[in-house]
């Protein structure tokens, strides 16, 4: 189901630093709502808002208090109804962002867990039986309160891990996923999928999905959990699209998600492209992409070919792509990012270049990756049209350089990143080849060497994708003969005696 993920270009908000219409320096869903026309006119037809539930935001509202209430400073359940609506009548698609492995410890369940008599929510979280004894190989809370156990935690201290059990049982205190505690906890989960798909949300990105059952080594009980859920979804709400982070397609498509995100790290060799000492979309010419393509080409033969791996420009938890590359780089990593297999994601700010705030103090547990979360920047007036209030409010510093990229001035300059993305998308959405479900041969991507190309296909469509961010000429031996130039960026690829040719950094899509 989810027909419309086919051929979905997504636009991630990060919603603190998005857009601020009552002046208190912090994004809302009011600002969303005024720029979904923006939005829809780059090409995106579909957005992920990172978590917008009632959080004491210690890590950005990834430590949920309530997931059944809008977070204040965002505005009212009313107002995330508004926008459902709003996007819908676009023609577009919006996903929540959902945090089943934990809560934050302000969560009415944990303080339920805490208590030492023995209630409904005493197993919704991962306890062992002694304040002595930690769980195997994670950090945990221990003597918070009168309940003798130590608590695991996922990431940082304030966020309690829920109980979905364990696949491998090892201690006393650990359930497996049939027991009745893991079973409530997935059945919570789920009356909280049903409460915002019913209210119009057209589904969710699902934080950390391969991580809740633990002992999981497999991935065998956390892909028959999610099962559960899939089946839960295509009774009650068969449009409802999942993504997942989990950064293993194989495993995320077996256990019912629609796509899985690519991680920047793991054994993916995202950071090969951008985020590196040589990344490959750096005119330097020094960079390698065999390895990212082995390891996708992997995925890709164990998700049967069905190439549901979503490759984002960035997000909220990496540096921006302007640390390390160019304006002019970032044009041609773009061509690749909206060429490939599987739903793009864009970070909201990088189709304009916005750029890594160096030094900033953490904020609300983003340490190195605050810089990457700074608000955006609309225009010339104060505080970059994102906020009118006084500058030291602002969630987060923003970038106070004078060239700093906005909007209004990418939009005024025809040859700028904006324009380019924009005419990107268009290519995409006139060519089936090119969207999600498009097939994908790599034809030339050997180490340290340039170009990349590929072809995409659908039925009787071919297109042959070269690449070349590298400041130099190249050309690869291949049979293909070209034909129609559909998209091209800085000029255009040649065959000349049975090699493709193609100049210093340049792009050209054409059809074989």
């Amino acid at each position: 189901m989810a027909k419309w993920l086919d051929d979905a270009i997504f636009y991630e908000i990060y919603p603190q630093s998005f857009m601020d219409t009552n002046a208190d320096g912090i994004g809302d869903f009011q600002g969303i709502i005024s720029k979904l026309d923006y939005i829809k006119d780059l090409g995106c037809n579909a957005i992920w808002i990172n978590p917008c539930f009632k959080s004491p935001f210690g890590d950005a509202g990834y430590d949920v208090e309530d997931y059944y209430t809008i977070a204040p400073r965002y505005g009212t359940n009313e107002d995330a109804k508004q926008l459902f609506e709003e996007v819908h009548k676009r023609g577009m698609h919006i996903l929540f962002d959902l945090v089943p492995g934990h809560t934050s410890v302000q969560h009415q369940w944990f303080k339920e867990s805490m208590k030492p008599e023995r209630n409904e929510y005493s197993d919704r979280y991962i306890w062992t039986d002694s304040i002595w004894e930690s769980p195997e190989d994670l950090p945990c809370l221990r003597g918070i309160s009168d309940r003798d156990g130590s608590c695991s935690v996922n990431f940082f201290s304030t966020q309690p891990a829920l109980n979905y059990g364990y696949y491998k049982i090892t201690r006393p205190w650990q359930m497996s996923p049939e027991d009745e505690g893991p079973k409530a906890t997935l059945e919570a989960m789920k009356d909280v999928m049903r409460f915002w798909l019913t209210m119009g949300c057209d589904g969710f990105r699902v934080d950390m999905a391969g991580s809740l059952v633990k002992q999981d080594e497999e991935g065998k009980g956390t892909i028959a959990l999610w099962n559960k859920v899939r089946a839960f979804l295509d009774e009650e709400f068969p449009e409802a699209a999942l993504v997942s982070e989990w950064g293993e397609p194989d495993k995320s498509l077996q256990g019912g998600f629609h796509m899985d995100f690519l991680l920047h790290f793991g054994p993916s060799h995202y950071n090969d492209l951008f985020r590196c000492e040589h990344p490959y979309f750096n005119k330097e010419g020094k960079g390698d992409i065999s390895e990212f393509v082995a390891k996708y080409l992997e995925n890709y033969e164990k998700s049967e070919k069905k190439g549901l791996i979503c490759i984002p420009s960035g997000n909220h938890d990496m540096d921006r792509m302007a640390r390390t590359l160019d304006p002019e780089e970032m044009k041609i990593a773009f061509a690749f990012l909206l060429s490939m297999p599987g739903a793009p994601f864009i970070y909201y700010g990088d189709e304009i270049g916005m750029r890594y705030v160096e030094g900033l103090t953490s904020v609300e547990g983003g340490f190195s990756r605050t810089g990457a979360r700074s608000p955006m920047q609309w225009n010339s007036g104060v505080n970059a049209g994102f906020s009118t209030a006084p500058k030291e409010k602002l969630y987060i510093k923003q970038d106070e350089s004078a060239d700093r990229p906005t909007v209004e001035g990418q939009q005024a300059d025809k040859d700028s990143l904006y324009h380019e993305i924009k005419k990107l998308i268009a290519v995409r959405q006139a060519h089936k080849a090119l969207q999600s479900k498009g097939e994908i041969e790599f034809v030339y991507a050997e180490k340290e060497s340039y170009p990349f190309a590929y072809v995409r296909s659908m039925e009787d469509e071919k297109i042959l994708v070269v690449i070349n961010p590298s400041d130099k000429e190249v050309s690869f031996k291949s049979g293909l003969q070209l034909g129609e130039v559909i998209y091209s960026y800085n000029g255009e690829v040649k065959s000349e005696g049975g090699m493709i040719v193609l100049p210093a950094g340049s792009v050209s899509f054409t059809t074989v």
